[in-house]
C-alpha cells in the first residue's frame, strides 16, 4: 500500500514539474531530477486581487530548475506596452530558483483586466511558456465605451450621436460639469441619469466638418478629488462611398506568357444597397466577369488576360462598371502593366582595315 502511494505520488510530481507546476504543500527538494534542463513555475498563474487604477502591480514569478543541466531563460515578453519586465534570472543551476519580475501600469484601466508574459528557454519540453497575471482594476468613475468612435460616409450630411455612460462607484455622490471637446467637429451634452451616481455624456460629431480621419479629446469636471477631471477620445473617421482593392489591375511585365487571371474587390460603404452591371473592358481577347459575394455590398470584378498580351506605350486599358450610385454612375478599374525593356543595339562599330593601310602601332614602331 505505502509503495503504491509512493508510486502516485512519483508520478503526480513527475507530471506536475512536465507541466511547469510545482504542487502547493511540497518541498521544492522534493521534487524529482529530470534529465536536461527543466523549467517549473511555482504559480505561473498571479491573481492580483482589486487595486485601484493607477496602483502598479509588481509581482516576481518563481521558478526552479528541476533538471540536471544549466537553465538559460532567454527571453521575457510581455503581451502589451503597460506590461514590463525587470531583471530576470537567465541562468540558473540544477535544483536552484530564479525569478522573473513583472510590472503592470494599471493607469486608465478599469474592471477585470488579464496580461501576459511569454517566456523562451532551453527546456526542450517547454521552450515557450505562458504567465499570466490578472485582477480588478477599481476607478472612480467607469467610462463606456471608452472611446467615441464614428464611421461615416461622404454621403451623410447630418450629424451623428454616440452617448457614453459615466458611472461613480465612489460612495460619494458626485457632480459633474463643464463638458468640452478640443475638436470643433464634436459637440457634446450632458445628462443626469442618477442623481451623483450615473451620467450619460451625448457626442455628436457634424459630419460637414470633416474630411479624412479626425481625432479630438473629450472632457468632463468632476468634483471628486480622487478623479477631478475625465477624459476620453472621440474618433470619426470618413469613408469613401466605395472602396476597390487593390485599385488597380497590376500585370507583370509581358508579353503574358499563358492566359492569366486577375480580380479586385469593390465594396459599398454608403447606407444603399449597391447594383453593379455591365462590367466590360477595352481589351480584345479578355474576358471580364462580375460576381456578388454580398449582396448590395460586396463585389468581386476579374479580368481573364490573354496569353501574348502586353501594354503598348501610351495605351490606356480599363475595365469599366455601371453602378446605381448617382454620385459615381461609373466604377473604372485601370490595367497598369510595365513596358518591357528595350533592345539594346550596338551604335559603333570597327571597320576592318582597307588592304596595304598601315595600322597606328606600326606607326608608332
Amino acid at each position: 500500500m505505502k509503495i503504491t502511494m509512493k508510486i502516485n505520488l512519483l508520478k503526480s510530481l513527475v507530471l506536475a514539474s512536465a507541466l511547469g507546476i510545482i504542487p502547493s504543500g511540497l518541498a521544492q527538494t522534493n521534487l524529482p531530477t529530470l534529465s536536461g534542463a527543466r523549467i517549473t513555475f511555482a504559480e505561473p498563474d498571479f491573481d492580483f486581487g482589486k487595486v485601484d487604477s493607477g496602483t502598479p502591480v509588481k509581482h516576481d514569478f518563481v521558478f526552479t530548475n528541476t533538471g540536471d543541466q544549466v537553465l538559460e531563460v532567454t527571453g521575457v515578453r510581455p503581451g502589451c506596452g503597460c506590461t514590463t519586465a525587470g531583471d530576470w534570472d537567465k541562468k540558473v543551476e540544477p535544483g536552484k530558483t530564479g525569478k522573473i519580475p513583472i510590472q503592470f501600469n494599471s493607469s486608465g484601466y478599469g474592471g477585470q483586466v488579464h496580461k501576459t508574459v511569454f517566456v523562451t528557454c532551453n527546456d526542450s519540453t517547454r521552450s515557450n511558456l505562458t504567465l499570466n497575471l490578472q485582477g480588478t482594476i477599481w476607478k472612480v468613475f467607469d467610462v463606456t465605451p471608452m472611446y467615441a468612435i464614428f464611421n461615416l460616409t461622404s454621403e451623410e450630411q447630418t450629424n451623428q450621436i454616440q452617448v457614453v455612460k459615466i458611472v461613480n462607484n465612489d460612495e460619494q455622490p458626485a457632480t459633474l460639469t463643464d463638458p468640452a471637446s478640443n475638436n470643433q467637429a464634436f459637440t457634446t451634452e450632458l445628462k443626469t441619469v442618477r442623481e451623483g451616481k450615473e451620467f450619460e455624456l451625448r457626442v455628436t460629431v457634424n459630419s460637414s466638418q470633416i474630411s479624412g480621419n479626425i481625432s479630438g479629446t473629450i472632457t468632463v469636471k468632476t468634483s471628486s478629488p480622487k478623479m477631478p477631471e475625465i477624459s476620453f477620445t472621440a474618433f470619426a473617421m470618413l469613408q469613401p462611398l466605395l472602396t476597390v482593392n487593390p485599385p488597380q489591375f497590376t500585370l507583370p511585365g509581358g508579353p503574358l506568357p499563358g492566359e492569366a487571371r486577375y480580380a479586385v474587390t469593390i465594396q459599398n460603404n454608403s447606407t444603399n444597397l449597391l447594383v453593379l452591371s455591365e462590367p466590360v473592358i477595352n481589351l480584345p481577347g479578355a474576358d471580364v466577369q462580375l460576381k456578388e459575394t454580398q449582396t448590395g455590398r460586396t463585389f468581386s470584378l476579374s479580368v481573364n488576360f490573354p496569353a501574348g498580351f502586353q501594354a503598348q506605350p501610351g495605351q490606356t486599358i480599363e475595365a469599366v462598371v455601371k453602378s446605381s450610385l448617382s454620385k459615381i454612375p461609373l466604377i473604372k478599374v485601370p490595367v497598369i502593366q510595365p513596358l518591357p525593356p528595350p533592345a539594346v543595339h550596338s551604335t559603333s562599330s570597327v571597320a576592318p582595315p582597307s588592304p596595304g593601310a598601315v595600322s597606328p602601332v606600326a606607326l608608332q614602331k
